[in-house]
């Protein structure tokens, strides 16, 4: 089958890492989602490619970058693309103009800003184009479920691009619970943060149109989600959360520091067994922690438990001007291989991208339906439901200091109260 055609919706960090005019000075400094595609098209899976920002005029910039970091630093890697808008517009539904340019059956990334997840889906969905978003899938609950149904409608795919499920180890305890052997789930803790000059990236929404537990706390819930939905469902969240770095950063005065999410998982047997989570995330954490992203989490059965701390990996690097630091080569791999080519396809942030692809062509060919792609415990609209409850009630439980309920009437019937 012809390889797939992909558009980038967004330009930003994690698409082509280009920011404010330059690299970005995080552990992302030639991006993400467009290196991976690149090097999918050279091997064959991906063809034409696109991306779409809101100003055209960052495009002749962002090219220049994408030269000197990513080609001449890997064999001449073809980063070339079709731009949307023009690069002497500006059009924040330049979108649209991009997806009406692709077929029915090929696909678009979304990395933008959280607002804006729900209505390029849904836009993307009802031509018939496959859909990858970054966490979160939405922000609201009734959206997410307005998804998955437009997509069943269509039959296309929408998977969410919760990496941190190929993640080795994750990957691993995610396995035992779900065999079995930690046995009954009663308690998971997790921490993610990262340092504070996150705040200086996503200026233009933090706080205003999004916070922290809907963009870091999203990693880990999902890793829970799909540890223990099989037993267990979320039934209600409590939220807490700290102010007062971020506002003295000159962030909109609404801004949290960290989020701490507190739920009640209870079990799906009937027999009224209850199972605690906290979910806590934070984006001011201090500038030299040596590492970009602090992870880990806390596992509970009634058998067993697992902790996972990511942070450190056992990989450190001491050098006279940046001092001592932790890298994370298992999520994306920049060194490039002995011929000079990129070797990153090891890593789990790679990984989640190219499974997304593949199963797009099994989709195509006929070896796999929706419902196929949903029992293998792909990150798909199906498969996020909870995690998309959770974050809203997080949200809602912050505004109206109050506990939040999820209440799951039947099997695609969610509601919060």
């Amino acid at each position: 089958m012809a390889p797939l055609n992909v558009c980038m919706i967004g330009t930003g960090e994690y698409t082509t890492g280009f920011v404010d005019g330059s690299a970005s000075g995080s552990d992302k400094k030639v991006g993400v989602v467009g290196l991976t595609l690149f090097d999918l098209r050279r091997r064959g899976k991906v063809g034409a490619l696109s991306m779409v920002g809101t100003s055209g005029q960052k495009f002749p910039a962002i090219r220049i970058h994408l030269h000197q970091n990513i080609t001449l630093a890997y064999n001449n890697l073809d980063t070339s693309f079709t731009s949307f808008p023009a690069d002497d517009r500006r059009d924040p539904e330049a979108y649209k103009q991009a997806i009406d340019a692709l077929s029915p059956g090929d696909a678009i990334t979304i990395f933008t800003p959280d607002p804006t997840h729900y209505p390029i889906a849904l836009y993307a969905i009802r031509k018939h184009i496959h859909v990858m978003i970054t966490k979160p899938a939405t922000q609201l609950l009734s959206h997410h479920i307005h998804l998955l149904q437009e997509a069943r409608t269509h039959n296309v795919l929408v998977y969410i691009e919760h990496h941190k499920r190929f993640d080795p180890a994750y990957a691993d305890a995610r396995n035992r619970a779900l065999k079995g052997s930690l046995g009954d789930f009663n308690y998971f803790y997790s921490y993610m943060s990262q340092p504070k000059s996150q705040l200086q990236t996503f200026a233009a929404w933090a706080g205003k149109d999004s916070d922290i537990s809907y963009y870091l706390n999203s990693h880990h819930i999902d890793i829970c989600e799909s540890m223990v939905s099989h037993t267990h469902r979320p039934v209600k969240v409590t939220a807490s959360a700290s102010t007062g770095i971020a506002t003295s950063l000159n962030c909109d005065p609404k801004t949290e520091d960290t989020i701490t999410l507190l739920v009640d998982w209870e079990s799906l047997d009937g027999q009224g067994r209850r199972a605690t989570g906290v979910y806590t995330a934070s984006w001011t954490a201090p500038q030299k922690a040596g590492v970009h992203s602090n992870q880990y989490f806390h596992y509970v059965g009634s058998k067993g438990e697992v902790r996972v701390n990511q942070a450190k990996r056992g990989y450190d690097v001491t050098e006279d001007e940046g001092g001592l630091a932790w890298y994370n080569p298992f999520y994306m791999k920049y060194a490039p291989d002995e011929e000079g080519n990129f070797a990153g396809q090891s890593g789990y942030g790679y990984i989640s991208f190219e499974k997304f692809v593949d199963e797009i062509q099994s989709l195509k060919e006929n070896r796999a339906s929706l419902d196929d792609l949903d029992a293998r415990g792909l990150p798909t609209l199906k498969n996020t439901i909870a995690t998309g409850a959770i974050l809203e009630a997080g949200r809602r439980s912050l505004d109206e200091k109050r506990p939040v309920e999820i209440v799951q009437e039947k099997e695609g019937e969610w509601s919060l109260k």
